[in-house]
Formats: C-alpha cells, sequence, structure tokens
C-alpha cells in the first residue's frame, strides 16, 4: 500500500530510492533505473520512490510494476547561490570518475576537467567524448545517490587559458591564501603541479598544511567551498 500523500516527508531522503526523470509531473522511468529498483533494490508495490527533473522539482510517487504513480505534490526548490565551480586538470586512470562522483556528493554546480601545461593525461577527441558521456552519467547516479535535486553541470574539457579568465578564479596550492565564500570557482592542479605560467594566471589558495593528491584535493576545495555557502563555517 502507498504512503499517505499528506504524512509523506518534506525532503527527499532516509532510505527511499531517489531518481531522475525527464518531466516530474508524468514521471517515467529510465528503463536502467526501472531494473535497478526493481531487481537491485527489490522494491515492493507502494514503495516510495522520490523522483526529480535535476533542475529543482521533485515530488513523491509510489513504485508500481511498470514505474512511478504520482503521490505528493511538486516542489520547487530554488538554485544553489552562489553556484560553485571545481576544474580539475585530468589525471589517470578512472579518478576523474572518483573526482566527478565525490564532487556531485558534496553539491559542487559545475564540475570542468582542463588540461595544464604538466597535465600527464591526454584525450583525444574520441576519447574525450567518451569520458565526457561517461562522467556525466557518474554525475547523474552521484545526485540520485546523495538526493540532490538540482543535477551537476559536467562540462567538456577546457583550456586553461579560458578558465582564468573568468573573474575571480582562484587555483589551489600549498602556500596559497585561506579559502573565502567569495571563491566561487577553485582550480585544481596536475600531479606535476602548476607551471610558472600557470602561476601567474591567478591568485592562489591553499587547502591545508600537505600536499594533497589531485583528486584529493578537489575534494577539500568542495567542502570547503559548500561549506563557507551553506554558513556552516565563518
Amino acid at each position: 500500500m502507498a504512503a499517505d500523500a499528506t504524512s509523506l516527508p518534506d525532503q527527499p531522503g532516509g532510505t527511499a530510492p531517489h531518481v531522475i526523470v525527464q518531466d516530474v509531473s508524468e514521471p517515467e522511468l529510465a528503463s536502467e533505473d526501472l531494473h535497478h529498483l526493481s531487481k537491485v533494490r527489490r522494491l515492493r508495490s507502494g514503495d516510495l520512490v522520490s523522483a526529480t527533473d535535476g533542475c529543482g522539482s521533485w515530488r513523491w510517487c509510489a513504485f508500481v510494476d511498470d514505474g512511478l504513480e504520482s503521490l505528493g505534490e511538486v516542489v520547487s526548490v530554488a538554485e544553489p547561490f552562489p553556484k560553485l565551480t571545481v576544474g580539475f586538470a585530468l589525471v589517470k586512470g578512472s579518478k576523474p570518475e572518483l573526482v566527478v562522483q565525490k564532487l556531485t556528493e558534496l553539491g559542487i554546480d559545475r564540475i570542468v576537467p582542463f588540461v595544464a601545461e604538466r597535465s600527464v593525461v591526454r584525450w583525444d577527441d574520441a576519447k574525450t567524448e567518451r569520458q565526457i558521456a561517461r562522467l556525466t552519467k557518474v554525475a547523474r547516479e552521484a545526485a540520485m545517490q546523495s538526493r540532490r535535486v538540482w543535477l551537476p553541470e559536467v562540462s567538456p574539457v577546457a583550456k586553461l587559458s579560458d578558465l582564468v579568465a573568468v573573474a575571480g578564479v582562484v587555483r589551489a596550492d600549498r602556500d596559497g591564501f585561506s579559502l573565502t565564500a567569495v571563491n566561487t570557482t577553485v582550480l585544481i592542479g596536475p600531479e606535476g603541479g602548476w607551471s610558472q605560467s600557470e602561476v601567474a594566471t591567478s591568485p592562489a589558495v591553499g587547502l591545508g598544511s600537505t600536499v594533497l593528491r589531485a583528486e584529493t584535493a578537489a575534494m577539500a576545495a568542495a567542502t570547503l567551498m559548500v561549506a563557507l555557502r551553506d554558513g556552516r563555517v565563518a
């Protein structure tokens, strides 16, 4: 039996699955999500599911054999402000997926992979297309896991020169100043560090006294940025 619509929680959470659909007014599950809920999560008819369009609208639904049945009213959530961006120099292996997954869970709004002078990893056009599609999928899955109602943007691979042309961009570096709430775009350098020419392109902010791996630095920056935006730290 489906839950009473008058007693539904006021936000996605708890143990109820969270899914992304195209239209919350008529929510339909993608085939892979239907398979996951029915075969992996083993939901029963009437179990609660929250559904979002990834653009700030969501509602409660009941799981049924062939998809979702709407329960509660559609709720609109304001877009986070200011929007937070983390750019990261391309890293080896599956680390880009880890970075995108964790930045999504932490609440970053825009994720931008870029190529730095000392980047070891270089993607050709075909691999870039495949990788961005994969990273977008990772972000979608992480958004559902973390109950986000605003899906982060995973941007195409950028040039550092384009990123630093935007006002307010800072680089993460060990000897930088403390991060503040006005730093809404933070760039994470490659494993080989910033080149001398790149150091001159933008101010630096520090993430601690130790040397961090590139993927760890991205997570540390994201944690601080979201905490500052949300007023969780002074």
